[in-house]
């Protein structure tokens, strides 16, 4: 067997073992934060944009599931998906938010709808620890398209001023970000 055919027959086996690896990963217990209106706003708001995304692709099936012909583990690896489907997330508030809050540990992303939550951490420097939910809405680099929940450790959501430190903090890096790709 030539190192080419055994290759291309372990891509697929060693694919299928790291995604299955990830799958406990989603903080079980942790769904989101009690109590602070901000929180279930965005809580809210990332619920309807995922009903959103389920509507829109509502239509989509895998691969030969309803024409009655049979499908392999090649038929993921096909670009058979519906090409309207995109992303509406902008890249580059998505990847500062994750830079910014790099001490907070994730755990959950979802880059459909928008979402990210954290557990709680420490900033660097800080006594107090947060976790947070950013909820990224809108494709355009817009402070509109941002919306960060923060909760303390005690409870409750922080105050406006360090929330709105945070948000800042996240449109800064999004436009540097922008700026070096717009170099390239």
């Amino acid at each position: 067997m030539s190192f080419h055919r055994l290759a291309r027959a372990a891509l697929p086996v060693g694919l299928a073992l790291s995604l299955s690896a990830c799958g406990g990963m989603t903080g079980e217990g942790n769904s989101g934060f009690t109590g602070g209106g901000a929180e279930r706003q965005v809580e809210a708001a990332a619920a309807q944009r995922q009903a959103e995304f389920a509507e829109r692709n509502r239509g989509a099936t895998v691969a030969g599931a309803n024409s009655g012909s049979r499908s392999s583990l090649w038929d993921l690896f096909g670009t058979k998906d519906d090409p309207d489907t995109t992303v509406e997330v902008n890249k580059y508030i998505w990847n500062a938010a994750l830079e910014v809050l790099n001490f907070l540990p994730v755990q959950s992303v979802d880059p459909f709808t928008g979402v990210i939550s954290t557990g709680y951490g420490v900033p660097p420097g800080g006594g107090r620890a947060y976790r947070a939910t950013v909820y990224v809405q809108d494709p355009a680099l817009d402070a509109r398209s941002l919306k960060v929940a923060l909760q303390g450790q005690g409870g409750g959501p922080v105050s406006a001023e360090t929330q709105r430190a945070v948000e800042d903090a996240i449109l800064t890096r999004a436009r540097q970000l922008r700026l070096r790709d717009s170099r390239l």
